[in-house]
């Protein structure tokens, strides 16, 4: 029983250490953060599929909510792999419902070009030109999606970082318009929950998103609404995004 008692206090003060390690953290970025964000941007979250925005980018979205960015979502697919596309694309609506994001700043593609299908490998060119038109069209300044990764490795996630990449280096983007990755962790980070707190603040790239309780509590309902399972968004876990 003392072992047990020891083990307890242990990890109390753990957490206390971590959470104001967390809170320092926090409150030194909070004036780097505003200046690379920007309050009231206008930004475009760009996915694969619909889910993705549950799945991966919950703990971004709202955070950017904290800086009410005005969001819009570029959906490349209708995630229609298993042919439950129609379900999918109402399960996205309803999920940016609760993400602060209207119906009017959603767009979903869905024909024969960009087919939800991880063995099929998206032009780039033809990516980059549905994307960089929908910048134009949006006056969008900030631009979040995957990085070289895919996060899960998804080829049509990682085609999505490829053009994004692809007009970035070219100087094709609108003047003043940025790119940020959502970066990619090893399978063992995504599985330890809070344990992976000190790695995120340790290891952050340019942005670092902490869920508080209530937005872990949103994202949990979203993720519930659309019946997946997440590693990184269904609890106070942390999103870091790199430049």
């Amino acid at each position: 029983m003392e072992a047990v008692g020891v083990l307890c206090l242990a990890v109390v003060a753990l957490a206390r250490i971590m959470f104001w390690v967390w809170d320092y953290s926090e409150r030194m970025k909070r004036q780097v953060q505003a200046g690379l964000l920007g309050n009231g941007s206008r930004t475009l979250l760009v996915i694969a599929h619909p889910d993705d925005e549950a799945m991966f980018f919950a703990p971004t979205l709202l955070g950017l909510a904290r800086l009410k960015h005005r969001v819009f979502l570029l959906c490349f697919s209708a995630g229609n792999y298993y042919n439950q596309g129609e379900i999918r694309k109402k399960e996205l609506l309803q999920s940016c419902g609760v993400l602060g994001i209207p119906a009017a700043s959603i767009t979903i593609i869905d024909n024969r070009d960009f087919p939800d299908d991880p063995g099929v490998q998206w032009d780039t060119a033809s990516v980059a030109s549905v994307l960089l038109q929908h910048i134009e069209v949006n006056d969008i300044n900030l631009v979040v999606t995957f990085d070289a990764g895919g996060i899960s490795g998804h080829s049509n996630h990682v085609a999505l970082h490829t053009a994004t990449r692809t007009l970035h280096s070219k100087g094709r983007l609108p003047a003043g318009c940025r790119v940020l990755t959502l970066q990619s962790v090893s399978m063992l980070r995504k599985y330890i929950s809070l344990l992976d707190l000190p790695f995120s603040l340790l290891h952050t790239g340019d942005i670092l998103f902490v869920l508080t309780s209530k937005e872990a509590a949103q994202a949990k309902t979203i993720n519930d609404m659309e019946g997946v399972v997440t590693t990184r968004n269904t609890r106070p876990s942390p999103c870091f995004l790199q430049g």
